[in-house]
């Protein structure tokens, strides 16, 4: 990085849908990519019932032996094989509107489709039955087997998918609920959890993951209705990665983390010849977020690495590679476009960069743009960069824009320190180097 750097609920309140708004809503599945011990799939909602779909809620079974193992774009709970996925970001269909989720499910055995689908209670074929029920109101009831588990990822707040690094270690850092107050921000991503010595991991390699000025923000945050993603490495430091032996150390030191904090998500960012530049370290992260997912069913896992004005160099192609190959399930790839050379228009070589990753994401994979958008992060640096790039609030907003347009998965910039003016400033710990009001480039953010 730059600068040297829902508890379950069961049941549901049902009314009836309006007149208007009976038939014409369905939702189609679609089979994606499919590796050795799992697959993806896709569930696309259509509204073509002459009116508003407030909200929906999708229904299916999974064979035995199948399981999901992550989903995006919407929340969702398990009993048994029955899954059960609700809207996040993405409700509110409008007459001939669509929406789409996303998951990877791990099976045994061999690939079998979903069954029973039902859409609000209905058929998902639109012309094959009436959706007759839409859930309001929650409410819970008692079940004596099989408790649904509950999860969200992609976002996992509606409207968290804006997540803009935070730093405590530098930069004179903010008050996180005071950045929230002021700008409707829901999510930040936290930096950095270094080794403090072997296979131990900590805030900056030497702040403890509770008791410390660290887990007091974490605790702020979530009191304001907020959540964490903390990131593993950075640039500098003493890492993880090339201090933890194995895939499975790796993957314990990434579980005491997720454990201290309840996270819902994780960031790996990869950078710099220690590891990024290692294979050895690369293939020993993707194999332990395999082991984080297999052992944390529904978190989120992302990758953030470097690139060129074009998409991924060849250390980057090699990442995403060796995750398929190793069927790691990386939710999110997420590249960071700055200190690339990008010159004058860094709006222009942000948005050929992802969509150099879009397309490298596709071939590997054998994923549709909309399927590799979903998979996609961008995580810029606001105003100027080490190389004095220059990312203006305009730039960003049009980032912002072309982020909303794409569904892309996560948006990230660093970071929340130097979102502070001090035109003329240079590139600094604690300012953008450009003028603007406290908090602007967090305030675009949050509307992601």
């Amino acid at each position: 990085m730059g600068l040297a750097a829902a508890a379950a609920t069961v049941g549901a309140v049902l009314v009836i849908a309006p007149a208007s708004a009976a038939g014409g809503v369905g939702a189609a599945f679609s089979k994606g990519s499919e590796w050795g011990s799992g697959w993806e799939g896709k569930y696309t909602i259509s509204n073509k019932s002459g009116s508003s779909l407030p909200t929906w809620t999708v229904e299916f079974d999974l064979p035995s032996g199948h399981s999901i193992a992550s989903l995006w774009d919407g929340s969702y709970s398990v009993s048994g094989q029955h899954v059960t996925v609700k809207n996040t970001w993405n409700g509110n269909l409008s007459h001939g509107g669509s929406t789409s989720f996303g998951f990877n499910v791990k099976y045994s055995g061999g690939y079998v489709a979903p069954a029973n689908c039902k859409i609000n209670g209905g058929s998902c074929d639109p012309g094959g039955g009436t959706p007759t029920t839409t859930p309001t109101t929650p409410t819970t009831t008692t079940s004596t087997s099989n408790p649904p588990t509950t999860t969200t990822s992609n976002p996992p707040l509606p409207g968290g998918r804006g997540a803009p690094y935070l730093y405590l270690g530098w930069g004179s850092p903010p008050n996180p609920q005071t950045v929230m107050n002021a700008t409707g921000i829901k999510w930040f991503t936290m930096a950095f959890i270094l080794s403090s010595g072997g296979c131990n991991p900590a805030w900056d390699g030497s702040r403890p993951l509770q008791g410390g000025v660290d887990a007091n923000a974490i605790a702020q945050i979530k009191a304001a209705g907020g959540q964490i993603v903390p990131s593993f490495g950075g640039w500098s430091g003493n890492k993880l990665g090339p201090n933890c032996s194995t895939p499975e150390l790796l993957a314990g030191a990434y579980q005491k983390v997720i454990d201290a904090y309840g996270l819902k998500a994780i960031d790996i960012d990869i950078e710099n010849t220690d590891e990024f530049e290692n294979a050895a370290v690369q293939d020993r992260v993707l194999n332990a977020l395999k082991i984080v997912k297999a052992n944390n069913p529904g978190i989120q896992t992302i990758l953030t690495f470097g690139t060129t004005t074009s998409g991924p160099n060849s250390w980057g192609n090699r990442l995403i590679d060796q995750s398929k190959a190793l069927n790691a399930g990386v939710d999110v790839y997420t590249i960071m476009p700055f200190d690339f050379g990008g010159g004058a228009d860094m709006y222009g070589n942000t948005i050929n960069a992802a969509n150099g990753l879009r397309d490298k994401l596709k071939s590997t994979f054998g994923w549709n743009d909309a399927t590799a958008y979903s998979h996609l992060g961008i995580s810029g640096m606001n105003g100027l960069s080490d190389q004095r790039e220059l990312t203006s609030l305009d730039t960003w907003t049009r980032i912002t824009d072309w982020s909303k347009t794409n569904k892309i998965a996560r948006l990230a910039f660093w970071s929340t320190n130097r979102d502070r003016g001090c035109a003329g400033g240079g590139v600094a710990e604690n300012c953008s180097g450009i003028a603007q009001n406290d908090w602007d480039f967090t305030r675009i953010t949050a509307a992601f």
